[in-house]
């Protein structure tokens, strides 16, 4: 059984930046940061790695690796693969792509060829609390590299953004809301989410931009990974799942949205238009009605229930109407069911999720991977926190690109949803810092 070796400090600095600077180190092929309540998690480099397909998971534990085939519920045998880790106290961090989903589907065809979930037991692990630091690492050289690392000078990072359009250039957006408007009104579907895609012309930093688009954010979470020769930088609105060690399960739908950033007058205007519109108020409250029947199929019979219904949330460049659903977790149940039970959001999917997976598999011309999927981190304790991906950016190969989303109800105008992906994308678009040498056109 590892131990990790460990040290103790006070907060050097900014927690943002010096998270930067142990993703620059140079120390790991890999990373991952994570944002959770004040606090920024960095996992540095892999112990061991789980990483699944439609058809197999596969387990990597230092030089030993095995496979399995997929069985029918493939996040328990992604728990029972973790708890199988040989280290004392290991956390995982890592992504699960939309189309896990369909894993649990009887379409699981439309789960595609790509990996749908990546996780990571980390050989270095950094927590930047506001009470302090906690370092721990699998060896004493890297334990005193990253404790040295942390008070040196951190680098400058005057870098300048060079933002990225956001219209709709293909024009195609507005018609694909006008087929699901007239699904909706002729199908069992209530609810979809469909989704665009934006292209980033140029080469991106991603730490410099993760740097730059949290100064200018407000997230649930945010999360930097660079994993599997996957990079993002998010922001996220909401969690998908949150399950405390002591039992405790919360997921946080967010649906209904206003643009914001106009000043206190017109950001009120804004509000108090977004807090009366039925459209928005009817898709929130959808949501959440299918929030709560999903925790009440994990958590204990009685104990859940809806808490700061339908308040405004501030999420960068809009607003979003939110929710909490509470709830304890059933004595048979843990927390990967949870997050099969609530996966994928249904604030990213529809209502009910499996027709809207058949409008967005037909609507959308390419598979979304980890987009509306989620970063998470997980412990050995039980714990689970994942972020659904949204207001993010993304690089696989040589491509790059920004991806937002917006529902749409029989209420919907396609002039208007295009407009809500363009405040979306928002967040993000004009903090894009370009590679080193990619500066302004």
């Amino acid at each position: 059984m590892l131990r990790y070796r460990s040290a103790e400090t006070e907060l050097p600095g900014d927690p943002v930046q010096l998270a930067a600077e142990l993703a620059e180190s140079g120390l790991f092929d890999q990373y991952v940061i994570y944002e959770q309540n004040g606090d920024f998690w960095f996992a540095g480099g892999a112990l061991g790695e789980i990483q699944v397909d439609r058809s197999e998971v596969r387990r990597r534990w230092l030089d030993e690796e095995s496979a399995a085939p997929l069985g029918p519920h493939p996040l328990r045998q992604v728990h029972e693969e973790l708890g199988r880790m040989a280290a004392e106290g290991w956390n995982a961090y890592g992504w699960m792509a939309f189309e896990f989903s369909h894993l649990h589907t009887a379409r699981p065809d439309r789960a595609g060829d790509d990996e749908l979930l990546h996780l990571i037991v980390p050989h270095s692990e950094v927590r930047l609390g506001r009470h302090g630091v906690l370092i721990r690492s699998a060896d004493q050289e890297t334990l005193e590299a990253l404790t040295g690392l942390l008070h040196s000078a951190p680098a400058d990072r005057a870098a300048a953004s060079r933002p990225v359009e956001v219209a709709d250039g293909e024009g195609r957006y507005p018609d694909m809301v006008a087929q699901a408007i007239e699904e909706i009104r002729t199908t069992e579907l209530q609810k979809v989410i469909l989704s665009r895609t934006v292209d980033v012309p140029f080469p991106v930093d991603f730490v410099a931009t993760y740097v730059h688009g949290r100064s200018h954010n407000t997230p649930a979470r945010s999360f930097l990974l660079d994993l599997g020769g996957r990079r993002v930088a998010g922001f996220s609105p909401e969690t998908v799942a949150e399950v405390g060690a002591d039992g405790e399960v919360v997921t946080q739908p967010l649906a209904g949205t206003r643009a914001r950033g106009f000043g206190d007058q017109e950001d009120e205007r804004l509000r108090a238009e977004l807090l009366a519109d039925p459209k928005e108020i009817s898709e929130h409250v959808l949501s959440v009605k299918l929030a709560e029947e999903e925790m009440a199929t994990v958590c204990r019979p009685g104990t859940v229930s809806v808490r700061d219904l339908m308040t405004v949330r501030r999420r960068g460049s809009v607003q979003h109407l939110g929710s909490s659903v509470h709830g304890l977790l059933a004595e048979s149940a843990t927390a990967w069911d949870v997050l099969r039970a609530v996966f994928p959001a249904v604030t990213a999917s529809g209502i009910p999720k499996a027709p809207a997976y058949d409008c967005i598999a037909r609507l959308e011309k390419e598979p979304r991977g980890i987009y509306s999927g989620a970063v998470l981190r997980a412990g050995s304790d039980g714990a689970l926190d994942a972020a659904l991906v949204l207001r993010s950016v993304f690089e696989e190969g040589d491509r790059t690109w920004l991806r937002a989303g917006a529902g749409i109800l029989a209420g919907s105008t396609p002039a208007r949803e295009l407009e809500e992906t363009c405040e979306k994308l928002r967040s993000v678009a004009p903090y894009i810092i370009p590679a080193q040498g990619q500066g302004r056109a």
